[in-house]
């Protein structure tokens, strides 16, 4: 059942898996199979090759009368119209690059404190990652109170305990894209719009979603959205989407003599310049990948999001694959939505368990297969606490991308099968 080609999903899968040399990758003389990518996804020979290129051609700091000063300053300009292109902003002056999404949401929530004050509401989730959750917690410091809206039998979010929440006291929603622990994708657009009819604002984590489908912040119209490189195949690095207005009128905690400019204002310290030459890299594999019959592979949205659009369905066809192998193999415990007809409702990330099997021991039998998977509560603390999973070892989690294959899907699907035998 090799998959070389996919006609249908027009992905040529000897030129993607060709791009990604950690794919060569082998343990004891055989392949490795990569199903940790919710933990972070492989990138690039490109973008390996452009972080050592900035380091050798153009290492500095910015804004300097100098030659590598100025490559920089070109770099960093490039890299902020490409995650514009990416996200679908108005302007690279929307766009803010960090250490990672959590160091930028625990600043912004800082900066958005300031304007709030004791009696305030937040709206948080108990689907979401902790990193969108106890930044908002800790807001309860200047009494600022906080709900959370409870996750369903099927680790969907409950939109009417949504609505019952929102009051004319509602300052922020914060809520995920995709759990990047049992792989719901939550409807954005509806989020956002009931939040800006209670006068709220609203923040997206699609740290987990950005790798799976195609972001557009004004079809959404959300306030503010973060995201990771290292989930869509480039390093480790946050970037953070603000309506530009806000991030005018916000103050951040900033050194004084930092730029009080947007949206330099919110990049606290000297940023990682090589790791951000290699983000541009990343936007040009993908860039690349859904040029269609543009001339050339110019980062433009237009082949970011025909990317995008081409690598979801694909996707969506691992998913139904592992949903199916899932059925075959007995004692599996399968956490979130698990039907094949609701395939749009996630991402292909899973998480189970095998009856009568810690987790953490079947992440090892995997991984004596070399089959690479997570175990635990991936910081998703408070959808494991409601599945009764925190402090029994959590679940395994796996997850595919669009570099992986029908084949590995089945590798993994028989190997899981001697695994639950045993």
């Amino acid at each position: 059942m090799a998959l070389i080609q996919d006609v249908a999903s027009g992905l040529d899968h000897g030129w993607i898996r060709s791009q990604f040399p950690s794919l060569a990758l082998t343990e004891d003389g055989s392949p490795v199979l990569y199903m940790d990518n919710p933990a972070g996804t492989q990138v690039p020979q490109r973008t390996i090759d452009a972080i050592g290129e900035y380091l050798r051609s153009a290492n500095a700091n910015v804004h300097g009368a100098f030659l590598t000063s100025a490559r920089t300053d070109a770099m960093l300009d490039t890299a902020r119209r490409g995650m514009a292109a990416f996200l679908g902003a108005a302007s690279p002056r929307e766009i803010v690059f960090g250490a990672n999404m959590t160091t930028l949401t625990y600043a912004m929530s800082r900066a958005l404190g300031r304007e709030m004050e004791a009696g305030d509401e937040v709206i948080v989730t108990q689907l979401d990652h902790d990193a969108n959750v106890t930044p908002w917690l800790d807001l309860a410091e200047r009494g600022v109170v906080v709900h959370r809206v409870p996750v369903l039998e099927d680790c969907t979010l409950d939109m009417a305990a949504y609505a019952a929440l929102l009051s004319p006291r509602t300052r922020l929603v914060a809520v995920t894209y995709a759990s990047n622990a049992v792989g719901t994708v939550t409807d954005v657009a509806t989020w956002a719009r009931m939040a800006h009819e209670a006068g709220a604002l609203i923040w997206v984590d699609a740290v987990h979603y950005g790798p799976h489908g195609l972001v557009d912040v004004r079809a959404l119209d959300v306030d503010f959205l973060v995201c990771s490189a290292y989930k869509f195949f480039g390093p480790h690095l946050g970037i953070l989407y603000g309506r530009e207005e806000l991030l005018e009128r916000l103050h951040p905690y900033q050194l004084r003599p930092a730029p009080h400019t947007v949206p330099e204002k919110y990049e606290s310290g000297t940023k990682n310049h090589e790791c951000l030459a290699g983000l541009v890299a990343t936007l040009d594999y993908l860039a690349e990948l859904g040029k269609g019959s543009e001339a050339g592979h110019a980062t433009s949205r237009a082949s970011l999001a025909r990317a995008m659009t081409l690598i979801q369905p694909y996707e969506e066809s691992l998913s139904r694959a592992l949903l199916e192998g899932f059925r075959r193999i007995p004692r599996v415990h399968l956490y979130g939505i698990s039907d094949p007809a609701r395939l749009r409702e996630r991402v292909p990330t899973f998480a189970f368990n095998l009856t009568g099997r810690n987790a953490s021991e079947v992440g090892r039998a995997l991984a004596t297969e070399g089959i690479f998977a997570w175990t635990g509560n991936y910081y998703a603390l408070e959808i494991m606490e409601k599945l009764g999973l925190e402090g029994k070892g959590g679940a395994v989690r796996i997850g595919v991308v669009h570099y992986n294959t029908l084949d590995e899907i089945e590798r993994f699907v028989q190997t899981l099968g001697r695994i639950a035998a045993v």
